[in-house]
């Protein structure tokens, strides 16, 4: 049950003597308790006691609501107005209240009067006088308003918040912590048992440490040191300084000294993904520089002492080779033992596999003239151009690269294979590749441009016959495919070997022309054999012959076209390169 109302009362006499002091005796005043939740309150004296006989000593008569800690009883407040008059006679009071006369929960979900603890970090409180608001713990402020609540710094108040330790503030709270090597003890740091001896052995650990590391940097410094010594060394061995001056004196030489660092990183530390093919003098491996270029990194196998002096010189003269059917010398790397070198990247492979791959691919004889003329052109530049002399070497269909619009462009050509000027120079272990190597060179160890020669005229087989130079596979009398071609031309067979693609009526005159060109070019005696600039010569003339068919109703236009004399003279016999005896026959009968 509800109740509404309450009546309470206290009882004041003055028969005792009166004492200044608080009212918790019942002597000059009295006090009662006021219950909670009293929303209105009347005071008055009981008309049942009577004051008469004490009014004139004692004529002030006061009853007041107040908080019971602020009353102080004072015998004078009985005959004087002091009380009374007193701070206006105003007197604290401490009030219970609330925003409305609900709980927390019903004001939450009261849709008539807004919720009015809307400051973060704010609590509800039920009371007896209805809800109100405050801070959250570790909070101060107005929960009355937006953002009213701030958080308290616990660490600025060490009195209201003690820490012994180091304290960190934290939203609503703080922490407490102790320096390393100490624990809290009851609020108090004291010294950790650990750090009397872990602090010894983490000492101990970590002058071990930096020793090991110490000794390691040591140890790779020196290395690093030693590694740099020996790529000096190489360095120095290759020509390295030789060529850098060379560079230095001759200005516009585009040729570039790279570091074993720079094309270990373009050729992803020589994958063999990256490989392009293998030949005769090392591998070669495709390449990306740092600037995007794509290039061909050639790494040699061997390379003896005599080399080793030239190779600076042979560079140079390499670097200042400007042919558009020669591979272009980028660069070297002379800091290995044995040096690499840097070529421009040709990206539609060999010769070898253009005429060895898709055998139903069509390859016309007008492109198969075409790349042995400019291959030819190549090597008369090497031979006739550069300065000492180039021989080649290793004159081969996989030697033989195709760029974009399928132009040929030699490669390989041999960096370190200088023309000899006198027999000391002579190789003494032959080089080159079986089915391609030059008979008297395999006698006398003696390379010669006729060797080269000798190697072209097996690439003009291929190109004929579309069959490999030199096949294991086959019977012996079929293995090398210039003795095949030079039977076939003894016992007038050369049909029989010629490939099908070019072979008919109306190409068989130029096929013999060919085939006559490269049995000169595989004579046995190398001063029996054109030089190859004659062999250009010649294969340009027969180029200029099938992009001018008219010619063969002019003769004289013909006879100039092929640089050759019309009329076979008393010996029998025409210029260096004579037509055959098919060809003559039928310009005798154009006639």
């Amino acid at each position: 049950m509800h109740v509404s109302q309450y009546i309470i009362g206290c009882l004041s006499t003055c028969d005792e003597p009166l004492r200044n002091g608080s009212c918790s005796r019942t002597v000059g005043c009295c006090q009662a308790d006021l219950p909670r939740g009293v929303r209105y309150y009347e005071g008055f004296f009981n008309s049942f006691y009577n004051t008469t006989a004490i009014w004139r000593q004692t004529p002030c008569n006061y009853v007041t609501v107040m908080e019971m800690a602020a009353f102080n009883f004072s015998t004078t407040y009985l005959t004087t107005r002091v009380f009374y008059d007193a701070d206006d006679s105003r007197t604290p009071v401490v009030m219970e209240w609330g925003i409305t006369r609900e709980t927390c929960q019903q004001a939450k979900i009261n849709r008539t009067a807004p919720y009015a603890c809307v400051s973060d970090h704010s609590d509800c409180v039920d009371g007896d006088a209805g809800y109100r608001c405050r801070c959250s713990d570790g909070f101060r402020g107005n929960p009355y308003i937006q953002d009213g609540c701030k958080d308290i710094d616990e660490c600025l108040d060490n009195v209201t918040y003690p820490c012994a330790g180091i304290c960190e503030n934290t939203l609503g709270n703080f922490t407490c912590s102790c320096p390393r090597g100490r624990d809290m003890v009851n609020g108090v740091c004291v010294k950790n048992r650990r750090s009397t001896w872990m602090a010894p052995v983490v000492g101990a650990s970590v002058g071990l440490v930096a020793l090991v590391i110490g000794i390691t940097c040591a140890y790779l410094v020196r290395e690093r040191r030693k590694l740099h010594r020996v790529k000096q060394r190489y360095f120095r061995q290759h020509g390295g300084l030789l060529l850098f001056e060379e560079m230095k004196s001759q200005q516009g030489v585009a040729f570039k000294i790279f570091s074993e660092e720079e094309l270990q990183q373009a050729t992803n530390m020589f994958e063999a993904q990256q490989v392009l093919g293998h030949g005769g003098h090392g591998t070669v491996y495709r390449g990306v520089l740092k600037s995007g270029v794509v290039v061909a990194v050639k790494r040699c196998t061997t390379i003896d002492e005599q080399q080793k002096k030239e190779f600076g010189r042979e560079m140079l003269i390499l670097s200042q080779i400007n042919h558009k059917n020669i591979v272009k010398l980028l660069g070297c790397c002379l800091e290995v033992e044995v040096p690499m070198l840097v070529y421009e990247f040709i990206p539609n492979g060999t010769l070898f596999d253009l005429i060895r791959g898709d055998h139903t691919r069509h390859i016309s004889l007008n492109t198969r003239l075409r790349i042995a003329y400019e291959s030819a052109e190549a090597l008369a530049y090497l031979h006739s151009c550069a300065s000492p002399p180039i021989l080649h070497g290793d004159v081969k269909s996989t030697n033989i690269l195709l760029d974009g619009d399928y132009t040929a462009r030699v490669s390989d050509f041999g960096a370190s294979i200088l023309a000899p000027n006198d027999k000391s120079q002579f190789v003494t272990v032959v080089q080159g590749t079986c089915g391609y190597l030059d008979p008297e060179y395999m006698q006398t160890y003696e390379l010669t441009d006729k060797s080269d020669v000798y190697s072209f005229g097996v690439v003009l087989l291929e190109l004929l016959t579309r069959k490999k130079a030199f096949n294991l596979e086959g019977p012996e009398q079929d293995k090398s495919l210039s003795m095949v071609f030079i039977c076939a031309m003894k016992e007038n067979k050369l049909e029989d070997i010629l490939d099908d693609q070019i072979k008919n009526d109306e190409n068989m005159e130029y096929l013999e022309e060919i085939a006559e060109l490269a049995r000169q070019c595989l004579e046995m005696s190398g001063v029996n054999r054109p030089s190859i600039k004659e062999v250009a010569d010649k294969l340009d003339r027969l180029r200029k012959v099938m992009q001018h068919p008219w010619a063969h109703e002019d003769p004289e236009e013909l006879d100039r076209l092929l640089g050759e004399p019309s009329v076979v003279n008393s010996a029998g016999t025409t210029g260096n390169f004579s037509m055959t005896n098919k060809a003559a026959m039928g310009l005798e009968s154009g006639r």
